[in-house]
C-alpha cells in the first residue's frame, strides 16, 4: 500500500503536472499558482470526476483568483493580533497556534492562501518556544488551537513535541487541532498517530469536509480510527457558490459526518480572502439553506451558520429570525412557517430567585 508521504510526494503543483492529469484549460494558470502555490495529491486526485465538478473547483487554480475586487490579504487581521511569530490572540481565553506552512491540498478559497506553501513562515522550534513562553505569561489563556497549514503533516514526532510542550503549560486546560487530513489525505490517520494524541486528552479535533464526494471509505476509516482514540471530531464547512450552495448537497453531507462520529461544527460563510469572490455567496442565501436544515434534519447534524467577521471581529452567528414580536406573549414561527406563541414571566418575576 503506498504511503502518505509517497501520495504527498507525488502531488500536482506545476501547470504543466496538471495538463497531464486532468482534461481542463491550463491557459494563464501558471500566472496564478506562481502567486498562489498549487497542491492536488494524488489520493485527492482520483476524487475528481470531471472538469468543473465540486473537487475540481476546490483544487484546482482559477485565473479568478488574480481579479481584485472586495477581498484583503489579511481578512481576520490575524497578523494584526498577533504577539510573537506564529500565535493569534483574538479571543480573550483561547489562541491560534499556527505550526505548519503546508496542506496536503491546497484549497482555492483558502482564508490564508497568502501564506500557505511559503517556507519563510515555518514555524522552527525557536519561535516555538516564543510562543509557549507567550502562554506561560498569559494565564487568561486556556485553550489553544493548533492549525496552520496543516498539523498533522507534520511528522508523528514533532507533533509529539508540540503538544507536549503545551501540556507542560499549567494554564492550558484544552487543545484544538485544527486538520483537513481526514477528508484530503486520509492515509496520514496511523494507529501511532492515534496513539500520540490520545496521550495529550482533553484533545479535540476539527476537520473541513465540503461536500459529500469527499466522505470516502479511507475518509470514514480516517475519522472512526480518531474518535476510537477517544478524540471528539467536529467539522467546519465553508458555504462554497458552485459547489455546496444547497440545502439538498449540505443535507446529505451533514448527514453523512455524523454517520462517521464527526459533528458538524460550522458552517462558514466565505471570508474577505484575496482572489475568491467567486466563491462567496449572500448571507441571505445561506440563511434560506438553513431554514432548509434546521428541523428538517437531525439537531446533532445542523451546524451554527456564522461569518467570521473581517479586521478581527470574531465570529458571528447568522441565524434565520423566527420570531416576530417579543412582549409578555412571545410570537413566532416553527420550522413549517407556523405561528406559534408562548407565554413571557413577568419581567419583575423573572429576575428573582
Amino acid at each position: 500500500m503506498t504511503s502518505w508521504q509517497e501520495l504527498l510526494k507525488n502531488s500536482i503543483t506545476t501547470v504543466d503536472d496538471l495538463a497531464v492529469h486532468l482534461e481542463c484549460p491550463v491557459n494563464d494558470l501558471a500566472a496564478v499558482t506562481a502567486k498562489y502555490p498549487m497542491r492536488i495529491n494524488s489520493y485527492y486526485l482520483e476524487l475528481i470526476k470531471k472538469f468543473g465538478d465540486p473537487l475540481h473547483r476546490q483544487a484546482v487554480p482559477d485565473k479568478r483568483e488574480l481579479t481584485r475586487t472586495t477581498g484583503m490579504r489579511d481578512p481576520l487581521a490575524e497578523e494584526t493580533l498577533s504577539p510573537v511569530s506564529g500565535l493569534v490572540h483574538k479571543y480573550p481565553d483561547r489562541v491560534l497556534l499556527l505550526v505548519n506552512h503546508e496542506c496536503a491540498m491546497y484549497c482555492r478559497f483558502c482564508t490564508r492562501k497568502r501564506a500557505l506553501g511559503n517556507r519563510k513562515i515555518y514555524m522552527d522550534t525557536h519561535r516555538l518556544q516564543e510562543a509557549c513562553a507567550y502562554l506561560r505569561a498569559t494565564p487568561q489563556v486556556r485553550e489553544v488551537l493548533v492549525s496552520g497549514g496543516d498539523p498533522l503533516l507534520l511528522s508523528d514526532e514533532r507533533l509529539e513535541w508540540i503538544l507536549t510542550r503545551l501540556r507542560e503549560i499549567s494554564n492550558i486546560e484544552i487543545i484544538r487541532i485544527g486538520s483537513r487530513v481526514p477528508c484530503t489525505l486520509p492515509m496520514r490517520i496511523t494507529s501511532n498517530l492515534c496513539s500520540v494524541l490520545k496521550r495529550f486528552h482533553p484533545l479535540y479535533i476539527n476537520t473541513h469536509f465540503n461536500h459529500p464526494a469527499e466522505i470516502t471509505a479511507e475518509a470514514t476509516r480516517a475519522c472512526a480510527m480518531l474518535a476510537d482514540a477517544g478524540i471528539p471530531l467536529g467539522c467546519q464547512t465553508v458555504l462554497l457558490k458552485g459547489i455546496n450552495n444547497d440545502a439538498e448537497i449540505l443535507a446529505a453531507l451533514f448527514r453523512k459526518l455524523l454517520s462517521m462520529r464527526v459533528k458538524p461544527y460550522y458552517l462558514f460563510q466565505t471570508d474577505l480572502t484575496l482572489g475568491t469572490d467567486h466563491f462567496r455567496t449572500r448571507v441571505e442565501d445561506g440563511l434560506a439553506i438553513m431554514r432548509q436544515l434546521i428541523g428538517h434534519i437531525s439537531g446533532m447534524a445542523v451546524p451554527t451558520f456564522a461569518l467570521d467577521a473581517p479586521g478581527g471581529g470574531g465570529k458571528i452567528p447568522l441565524t434565520p429570525q423566527y420570531i416576530r414580536n417579543y412582549g409578555d406573549v412571545l410570537q413566532f414561527v416553527n420550522y413549517q412557517g407556523k405561528s406559534c406563541r408562548y407565554p413571557n414571566p413577568p419581567a419583575e418575576e423573572s429576575r428573582q430567585n
